[in-house]
């Protein structure tokens, strides 16, 4: 029997596209309201659940895919997950790599490995294995409390050079494998106030994705609460509302001895923004599955059936608007669109820099119903 496509899964989804849309892309860098940018290190802003939604939401849609087959003799579906996982990892290098001029890609020996499209693929490669292998709710869990638990102790407990990690962004265990594996000049490359530095800790490295798929778990356990049809969708909502709740208050307790922070993905950040994901995702779920109130959500059902895709052109078109210039006018196109548009009649303010985020987000919103009235649905 096949599974309930359930609205407030693409709705959940589409939402954290919609954000992630417009936090990567204000007007200016300079101008940008608080709320919508990253912690600097230890803290949390709106904008640090962003990234953790969807990596949640990632673990539910596995669940929806793969739960009503698992037990069929004839499900094989590794070798979709492997290409699957491949090709967003792939897109993802693309992204960090590709240029305007000859020879259209960047030196391979300077190209940043990790990056948001490949840290999906990787935690989808991993979770959607383990899911079509294991039967038991309860090994999931026990992997769950593993990753949380292990990689505490590894960043916490594990000398760095003979010293007790300082989890600053140079002195912890995971910016050093990240150094030691990649080099770096395969890291990010980031910007400080003498300019830019390269390679001194990677936001999206190898360590810090193994409690990233701990938060991919925990959108399995949403997943295999929605396919439980023996639990009514109200108690389904209060059971959402309550382990959002439970979640939340372990992250903000355990924040006080492992810190909050989202370039490191800290098991304290697992908790908190997984249990905000289960608050926000009961609160859609009520409104669209029980209320049967829908229309408020169309944008961003849109945006998520289409998510990897969405995103990707995001990406990619933000890119070229920096690097390409408008012939005649000296600036890029990003810089000529922000000015005459919404700088020049605003002034450069963080209002302005808003509004131009908020206009493209609209303009991937209208790409995205566009994909969706004419049924194309990019399976990435």
């Amino acid at each position: 029997m096949s599974v309930k496509r359930y609205e407030s899964v693409d709705i959940f989804r589409g939402l954290t596209v919609a954000f992630m849309i417009l936090v990567n892309t204000p007007g200016t860098w300079s101008h940008i309201y608080p709320p919508l940018e990253h912690a600097a290190w230890h803290g949390i802003t709106p904008t640090d659940w962003i990234f953790p939604f969807f990596i949640f939401i990632v673990g539910t849609s596995i669940v929806l895919a793969y739960h009503s087959k698992k037990n069929s003799p004839s499900f094989n579906p590794y070798r979709k997950i492997i290409t699957r996982s491949l090709k967003i990892f792939l897109l993802g290098l693309f992204l960090a790599g590709f240029r305007f001029h000859f020879p259209f890609f960047k030196d391979l020996g300077e190209l940043r490995i990790p990056g948001v499209l490949q840290r999906i693929a990787i935690v989808f490669l991993i979770t959607a294995l383990l899911f079509v292998k294991i039967k038991n709710w309860k090994w999931f869990l026990l992997i769950f409390a593993g990753l949380v638990l292990g990689y505490w102790y590894a960043m916490t407990q594990i000398p760095i050079d003979g010293q007790k990690s300082k989890l600053t962004k140079t002195h912890n265990l995971a910016s050093k494998i990240d150094r030691k594996i990649l080099g770096k000049k395969h890291m990010w490359r980031h910007y400080e106030k003498e300019g830019y530095v390269q390679g001194d800790y990677d936001p999206e490295g190898i360590f810090s994705t193994l409690p990233a798929v701990a938060t991919a778990i925990l959108g399995v356990f949403m997943g295999l609460i929605l396919v439980n049809q023996k639990i009514s969708p109200f108690s389904k909502t209060i059971l959402f509302l309550s382990i959002g709740l439970i979640l939340y208050l372990l992250g903000v307790f355990w924040s006080d001895y492992f810190p909050l922070n989202k370039r490191l993905w800290t098991s304290s950040y697992v908790l908190y923004t997984g249990g905000l994901a289960y608050i926000f995702f009961a609160l859609i779920f009520f409104l669209v599955e029980i209320l049967d109130f829908k229309k408020w959500g169309n944008l961003f059902k849109y945006l998520g059936m289409n998510a990897i895709t969405i995103f990707t052109l995001s990406v990619f078109i933000t890119i070229s608007f920096y690097r390409l210039k408008i012939p005649g006018a000296g600036k890029s196109i990003h810089a000529w669109l922000y000015h005459s548009i919404f700088a020049n009649p605003l002034g450069n303010t963080e209002l302005a820099s808003f509004l131009y985020a908020l206009s493209v987000v609209f303009f991937y919103g209208f790409i995205a119903w566009w994909l969706y009235k004419k049924k194309i649905f990019i399976k990435i």
